[in-house]
């Protein structure tokens, strides 16, 4: 079955209420009943929240082990699901080492080594290149396949899924709106769906939204940033000691102003990292980054906010108020700037939120609040990791219209994306590959 719908419809809830462990993770009086049996293996939308171990190896065997499977089975099992998802490191590589896109499929060889009678997967490609997307949902149908367990997929993206499943449920402000096979779907329901924001296919991306000029135009000059001959090593400290991961290798690449640069590549490329770089939250082991007086890396927090807002992969890690309305207001305080937040968060769909609890959140919907609590205050940079996973074709326009607008405005953008669409709208590209720009 193939779960889709607008974002924050409550596709992840129901995947938590068929896992069993909807608990109180979720806000509000429960209600019904979930029937079944057997063993059901949950990928939750933030693949880091899975994370136990400190290598690929032990993570992988995480749930085995606590299942009693018998040793050589685990390891056999460990194997075969990182063969099966084409992941690429040995089992000794440290989990604090990966990419987001590398992560999102180690969570799911922890998923495929428990064997489960039911697969949950929410948005188990959204990080992922083409490639890998296309590997990992090889992997999947293949596990399904072969033990003829229940697959459950929550996707915005519905295409490369559709001759893979059986059935199409469709979700709207959390009631049910279609429940129909692939070819009903695509022949009865795609054009009210797409009026929804789902992602049917063979239609174009939406337009980006026109953002008002003076919600997006920087304060201040844009700083002109440019990595020299970046290197950077990740350090993480196993059980073996500590062991460095080269991540960059002496990257040249700018980030122009009144434009938008993407920055793409397979995952675990050093997309991120580069754009961590540039954001001034990582301190190259060699190299620099030109276009200011001293290293950005060596800037108070309050300097680096009024003159740079990043995006986090992981939106949730930046959160520090109570309320939608807080997280939004906060840097622009802490700087000294005026917001309009009740604009800021209707531009981003936010606006039937803005006394919610940034945790209790969609994933899709928490990231468009970091994007509103980063770009709100109105940086001359702007620096973001994957905006536009889980957003629906109205967030989606939501999101890069605000981009769009900033850089018409005067300010450097960066996004990091393995979004076709988003590529396709950037003034300029940068694809990298093991840590060297290659295009």
């Amino acid at each position: 079955m193939l779960l889709t719908g607008p974002s924050g419809s409550g596709k992840s809830t129901v995947l938590r209420a068929l896992a069993g462990v909807l608990t109180d993770s979720v806000p509000g009086e429960p209600a019904g009943e979930v029937v079944g049996d057997g063993v059901a293996g949950l990928l939750l939308q933030n693949p880091g929240d899975s994370v136990v171990a400190a290598t690929v190896g032990r993570d992988v065997a995480f749930g085995p082990e606590n299942a009693g499977v018998p040793r050589p089975e685990i390891w056999r099992r460990v194997h075969a699901a990182l063969g099966a998802v084409d992941l690429g490191l040995p089992t000794d590589h440290p989990t604090r080492a990966m990419s987001g896109g590398q992560l999102q499929r180690l969570a799911l060889c922890g998923v495929l080594a428990l064997g489960p009678d039911a697969l949950l997967l929410d948005e188990p490609t959204s990080m992922l290149d083409a490639a890998s997307a296309d590997a990992v949902r090889r992997a999947v149908v293949a596990a399904a396949d072969a033990t003829g367990a229940t697959l459950v997929v929550v996707e915005h993206r519905l295409g490369p899924w559709l001759d893979h499943v059986d059935r199409v449920v469709v979700l709207d402000g959390g009631r049910l709106v279609a429940d129909t096979d692939p070819a009903g779907f695509v022949e009865h329901h795609a054009a009210d769906l797409a009026d929804r924001g789902v992602w049917v296919p063979g239609l174009p991306a939406p337009a980006p939204f026109e953002v008002p000029e003076a919600l997006v135009a920087p304060d201040e000059a844009p700083l002109r940033l440019r990595a020299e001959g970046v290197v950077v090593d990740l350090r993480a400290r196993t059980l073996r000691g500590t062991t460095t991961t080269r991540a960059l290798r002496g990257i040249d690449a700018a980030l122009p102003v009144a434009a938008t640069t993407a920055l793409t590549g397979v995952s675990g490329a050093g997309k991120s990292t580069l754009a961590a770089v540039l954001a001034g939250l990582v301190a190259p082991r060699s190299g620099r980054v030109a276009g200011t007086d001293r290293p950005l890396h060596r800037w108070s927090s309050a300097s680096l906010a009024r003159h740079v807002g990043w995006v986090p992969q992981a939106p949730e890690h930046g959160f520090l108020a109570r309320t939608v309305a807080e997280e939004i207001a906060l840097t622009a305080r802490r700087c000294g700037r005026r917001v309009e937040v009740e604009e800021v968060a209707s531009v981003l769909r936010l606006g039937h939120l803005l006394g919610a609890d940034p945790f209790r959140l969609s994933g899709g919907e928490q990231r468009r609040l970091a994007t509103a609590a980063a770009l709100a205050h109105r940086p001359g940079v702007l620096l973001l990791d994957e905006p536009t996973v889980g957003q629906d074709r109205g967030t989606w326009a939501a999101v890069t219209g605000w981009a769009r607008a900033a850089a018409a405005a005067g300010a450097a953008g960066g996004v990091v994306t393995h979004d076709a669409d988003v590529v396709a709208l950037a003034d300029h590209v940068v694809t990298l590959e093991r840590g060297v720009v290659v295009a």
